[in-house]
């Protein structure tokens, strides 16, 4: 069973959402926070898997929240769920440690398994919000001396590896089109975000375009 918590300083959404997650047989609502604050601390009491997180809430924002929950030890994941899809909340999100990022007109369905996905310790990014990413990275490129040193970190095969994490490849994805087993391709991906200090593959995404490992429109083959 998953423990979720949910964080909306709106109550007709707030109950939305705690209803509409409730009532899947796999998910159990463990509390429901009005702000950003209160979610911090209810994260701490009721240590649940996963935090359904809101952006603009008042007393402390869901960015700054998600940044406080994700520095604890055994942190829940936190699922970024918001009407914005601006720039600087998406990149905000994810640099605080979010490992998805949902729109809230996201059918049903979809929000269930997105709290599934990072509950399982994946990430997941609405297909809009990757673009508003990738377009980010495309306005303001990084120099060659910085992505030269970033490769420099790892090995021929673990930058393979990590430019397809970035391509939102899966594990049996990259085994295929590497022609590795899962386990060996398992055992790249945890070196990779162990040399580059980073949580999780979401981290891996915008670690890779923000150092120009991954060139948005560049030819995959």
């Amino acid at each position: 069973m998953i423990t979720v918590l949910v964080a909306d300083d709106h109550a007709l959404i707030r109950s939305g959402l705690a209803g509409m997650l409730g009532a899947q047989p796999d998910l159990t609502i463990v509390g429901a926070a009005a702000d950003g604050a209160e979610a911090v601390r209810m994260a701490a009491e009721l240590s649940p898997d996963v935090v359904v997180m809101d952006i603009r809430m008042p007393t402390l924002d869901g960015i700054e929240a998600t940044r406080r929950i994700r520095a604890a030890a055994e942190a829940p994941a936190v699922l970024v769920l918001t009407t914005f899809d601006l720039d600087e909340y998406v990149y905000d999100a994810l640099r605080a440690g979010a490992g998805g990022f949902l729109l809230k007109d996201a059918p049903p369905g979809q929000l269930a398994e997105a709290v599934r996905t990072v509950a399982a310790g994946d990430s997941l990014l609405a297909p809009a919000v990757t673009r508003r990413l990738i377009t980010r990275f495309l306005r303001v490129p990084p120099s060659a001396a910085a992505t030269a040193a970033a490769a420099d970190r790892l090995t021929e095969r673990e930058l393979e590896v990590l430019r397809l994490i970035a391509r939102g490849q899966s594990n049996t994805e990259i085994a295929a089109r590497l022609f590795l087993s899962d386990a060996t391709v398992k055992t790249h991906v945890s070196r990779v975000l162990t040399k580059l200090g980073l949580r999780d593959r979401v981290q891996a995404v915008v670690y890779a375009y923000e150092n120009g490992l991954v060139t948005p429109g560049e030819d995959e083959t």
